[in-house]
């Protein structure tokens, strides 16, 4: 049986998903992914509301829509960030309070636990920023026990949050990202080992591996047992000798920029591997286009990115293919 496609709606939170979800369901797609902005879905009035998770899933089932997963990311940035006057923008009033660290870190913990008590689903996905990416570049030279500390302070604050997950029955999947505690092969592995809670894996998006030359084939081998949703989403390199793949503080969509996403297909990452790869470790569960693209129309482009989700999927054969050019001696 082929993977279900779904959109991620984190990118379409200005259209209200009634709206939304008549283009999707236009377009071809299975479900939606929905984010925990916009009007898409409201933590707060799912806990106060017992009939506002009922009315959403109606919303969808109305276009014959289905949902299998939330996006909590921007809450969820602020669990272990250094918060500064960028939180403010994306996080909810509530939460970003008076601004001060901890309590914003506080409260964002608490939000992303009310999301899985709220959510009518069994996978959030999202973020938990990281207290020690600013220490990227080890200059001046880093002190790695503070590196190691930053592990430790990420299991802790998400240790009550996971918690409610487990009593709740609900994953969380991390994406796997720059800007997060886990962003490549050797932090994931340091992550997991720190938080070490079944409930804790991984939101696969292969656009984040690209710009660094990783091959997110190959991660989702090596951590298939935690692969508990993916992302379909594209980037394309453009290194010139004069472009850097540090991106040079531009805006996405700027031409000198070294790398940039792109709409699936249009870029670097091998989606046939990657698909191979997941067939292999008996991934079964979504393939949500998470569509960014500056260069494209975004109609245009979730239209073409869910065609090309289904000619490029496939399930694993049940059968040698030389098999039947041997005779049956029975």
């Amino acid at each position: 049986m082929a993977r279900p496609v779904t959109l991620f709606t984190g990118q379409w939170a200005d259209l209200p998903l009634t709206d939304l979800a008549a283009k999707a369901a236009g377009w071809g797609y299975d479900g939606l992914e929905l984010a925990c902005w916009g009007d898409h879905f409201d933590v707060v009035a799912a806990l106060t509301d017992r009939g506002y998770a009922v009315r959403q899933r109606e919303q969808l089932e109305r276009h014959e829509l289905g949902c299998w997963a939330l996006g909590a990311h921007l809450v969820g940035q602020a669990l272990s960030d250094p918060i500064d006057a960028r939180h403010e923008r994306i996080l909810p009033r509530e939460v970003w309070g008076d601004g001060e660290s901890e309590g914003v870190r506080e409260r964002a913990a608490e939000r992303l636990a009310d999301t899985a008590r709220a959510a009518a689903v069994t996978q959030v996905n999202g973020f938990t920023g990281s207290p020690v990416w600013h220490l990227l570049y080890s200059f001046p030279p880093n002190d790695f026990a503070e590196v190691e500390r930053g592990y430790e302070e990420v299991a802790e604050r998400l240790g009550p949050v996971l918690d409610v997950f487990e009593a709740e029955g609900v994953r969380f999947g991390l994406e796997v990202h720059p800007t997060e505690i886990a962003y490549d092969f050797v932090t994931t592995r340091r992550t997991l080992d720190a938080v070490r809670r079944q409930s804790f894996g991984i939101n696969l998006d292969p656009s984040h591996f690209a710009p660094q030359f990783l091959d997110p084939a190959e991660f989702a081998r090596e951590f298939g047992d935690r692969i508990y949703h993916v992302h379909v989403k594209d980037s394309k390199r453009r290194l010139d000798g004069r472009r850097s793949i540090l991106a040079s503080h531009l805006q996405f969509g700027d031409r000198n920029r070294g790398w940039d996403f792109v709409s699936p297909g249009h870029g670097d990452v091998d989606f046939d591997e990657l698909f191979r790869a997941l067939n292999e470790i008996g991934y079964a569960g979504p393939l949500s286009v998470e569509w960014e693209d500056s260069g494209m129309d975004r109609e245009f482009g979730a239209a073409e990115a869910v065609g090309f989700v289904r000619r490029a999927d496939f399930v694993p054969s049940d059968l040698a293919f030389d098999a039947a050019m041997q005779r049956n001696e029975a």
